[in-house]
């Protein structure tokens, strides 16, 4: 049996080559990082959860007309993708007010944002992976305008898909991080994966505001159960039809 050649190992994924150039096998794993990477541990069948949440959400969104990497599931926790070249950008699209927006801005929690608020990180971790303007992004040569343009509508595009998507599950898609990238040729797809890992989730069931975090939150809080709450994200997006 040939050992398949790990191309990158991140925090989350493996990526390993496989026979055909233009594609390749991504791996999930167990580890949880927080913080950057200051706060480690594992979250118990994590990587089978995040891949099954992801593999549906891509198909449901090539439904919706938004091209993405995803090609189909070897294993539970592998998923074969389009090979791409990653724009080094974090694309953040925020419904609600959460997390570091109100620790920067002192904007209440739980403040609805609309239209919905688009933000572009740099995707490095040396840097913190800093908040760019559009300047910035300019400046630092990391994406065309057209691009620039293409990844927001892209975004708001992904934010009106899952949303309802979300709401249907009885879940509230508060805020998520996308990645992107361009294919063999040139076309801009989705790539990474879309999970509670990459999404802050509330359950609409619950009124308090631990109980109701179904994301990796209860991770970086220490508000326990994050294995329970995986898996109900899993259950409810598994049971709704593309």
């Amino acid at each position: 049996m040939t050992v398949p050649t790990k191309l990158y190992e991140g925090k989350a994924k493996i990526l390993y080559a496989t026979e055909d150039p233009h594609v390749l096998l991504t791996h999930f794993k167990d580890d949880a990082t927080a913080f950057n990477a200051q706060k480690r541990g594992t979250i118990a069948g994590k990587g089978e959860i995040n891949c099954r949440i992801s593999a549906h959400l891509f198909q449901l969104l090539e439904k919706q007309g938004v091209p993405t990497h995803f090609i189909d599931c070897p294993t539970p926790n592998t998923m074969r993708v389009k090979a791409v070249t990653i724009i080094p950008l974090e694309v953040v699209v925020r419904n609600i007010a959460a997390g570091s927006l109100c620790q920067q801005t002192g904007i209440p929690l739980g403040t609805v944002l609309q239209p919905p608020l688009v933000e572009f990180y740099y995707k490095n971790d040396a840097l913190g992976d800093p908040l760019l303007t559009d300047d910035r992004l300019r400046v630092m040569n990391l994406a065309t305008a057209e691009q620039v343009s293409r990844l927001r509508s892209l975004a708001l595009r992904v934010d009106e898909v899952l949303s309802a998507f979300f709401q249907s599950c009885g879940i509230t898609l508060v805020d998520f991080k996308l990645e992107f990238g361009t294919d063999a040729n040139g076309s801009l797809i989705l790539a990474d994966e879309i999970s509670p890992d990459t999404c802050r989730l509330w359950d609409q069931a619950e009124t308090d505001p631990n109980r109701r975090v179904m994301d990796k939150d209860r991770f970086r809080r220490d508000l326990g159960d994050v294995e329970a709450a995986y898996q109900r994200v899993m259950e409810r997006v598994l049971q709704q039809a593309l």
